[in-house]
This record gives structure tokens, C-alpha cells and sequence, in this order.
């Protein structure tokens, strides 16, 4: 099974969060999973995390901290992912040495090209449809993808909006990766299990 899905965590983990998450990385279509809780205290983050990283590590999959570096060091987290604002990347790369890296460029070739001065492991573009995770987010359009394929040497994320009736033509427009959260987390008529199973 191809491993195309960049899993993002809800903002609210509760407690059948765990069991769903098992089920759901165990259908074998993720290759990272990104805990991303913005108002959470820190203590609770960690004991979260950690409960977390039994999961991902039980299915192969690589577990990523948002905006966090200090936490995702704490933890031996798989690697961290940064958005513009969220701290210097050059202290970010050498903190995590060969850790994977992340980096958020929204729809511009300039940031693009700048993240690339930090030899990331990845990098994120989007949104590309609306996003109930980031609503006030910005928009990303289908020629960024083919742009980055052709100009950067790395693997791409898309982000934003995605779900089983558009996933395709990110892919056929050379996204690596999909990044996915409301669809799986907050979808009224799909079990979480139930919703991972439409990416193939």
C-alpha cells in the first residue's frame, strides 16, 4: 500500500482519540503522524505525546511535533514542523540534525526557496481547498505543486481542504503527501477508521 497520508492530529484529543488512531494507522496508508495542539499546556502535550509516539511506533509510522522543538526533542520525536513564524529554522535544523524537518511555505516560491537554505526534509504548501483546520488560512492553487516538482528536489505536502473527492488531483500533480485532519477526525458520516480506508 502506498503510504500518501501526512496525518494531523485533532485540535482535542479525547479519550477514544487513542483507539481510533490505532485502527486508523493500522489500515497502512500513513507515513507521518503530526501531534498539533495549540492550547493545550505543555505537561498535558507531553503526556499526550508520549502516549502517542506507542502508536505510531507500533505501526512504522513517523511521529512529527508542530511547532514545538523543545518538545519534540524531549520526546524523541520522529522530527518537528515549523510554520513561518514558529522560530529560527537554522537552530531547528541543528538541534535535529538528521531528524526529519518541516517547513511551511504556503503558496510562495520565495519561501520556498528560502526553506531550502535549511535543507528541510519536506515542505508544505497549501491550503489548497477550505480548511476547517486553518478557515483564515492561505490559498494555494494546483500550479504551485507542478512548480515545486519541477524546481525543488525535495518531497512536497499538500495541506488544506482535502478529502476523498479531491485527493486524486493533488497526487496526479505530484504531491507526495496529504496532509489530512478533518476528514478523518470531524467527519459526520465516516468512523475514523472508515474515512482513512477512502485514500488509496
Amino acid at each position: 500500500m502506498r503510504k500518501i497520508i501526512y496525518l494531523i492530529s485533532p485540535n482535542k484529543i479525547s479519550k477514544n482519540f487513542y483507539i481510533n488512531l490505532d485502527k486508523v494507522l493500522a489500515f497502512g496508508n500513513t507515513a507521518f503522524f503530526q501531534l498539533r495542539l495549540k492550547n493545550e499546556k505543555k505537561n498535558k502535550i507531553l503526556k499526550i505525546a508520549k502516549k502517542i509516539k506507542k502508536i505510531t511506533k507500533k505501526h512504522r509510522v513517523k511521529l512529527l511535533i508542530n511547532d514545538n522543538l523543545s518538545l519534540a526533542l524531549n520526546i524523541k520525536a520522529d522530527g518537528c514542523h515549523l510554520g513561518q513564524q514558529d522560530g529560527s529554522f537554522e537552530i531547528a535544523k541543528k538541534k535535529l540534525n538528521k531528524k526529519i524537518f518541516g517547513i511551511t511555505c504556503h503558496n510562495s516560491k520565495v519561501l520556498a526557496k528560502s526553506a531550502l537554505k535549511f535543507n528541510p526534509s519536506y515542505l508544505a504548501f497549501g491550503s489548497f481547498y477550505k480548511s476547517k483546520l486553518k478557515p483564515n488560512t492561505f490559498k494555494a492553487n494546483i500550479s504551485i505543486l507542478k512548480w515545486a516538482k519541477k524546481n525543488i528536489k525535495k518531497p512536497i505536502v499538500a495541506i488544506g481542504g482535502i478529502n476523498s473527492n479531491n485527493y486524486k488531483k493533488l497526487l496526479l500533480n505530484k504531491a507526495n503527501l496529504l496532509a489530512i485532519s478533518s476528514y478523518i477526525w470531524k467527519n459526520k458520516k465516516l468512523k475514523p477508521s472508515d474515512a482513512i480506508k477512502k485514500f488509496k
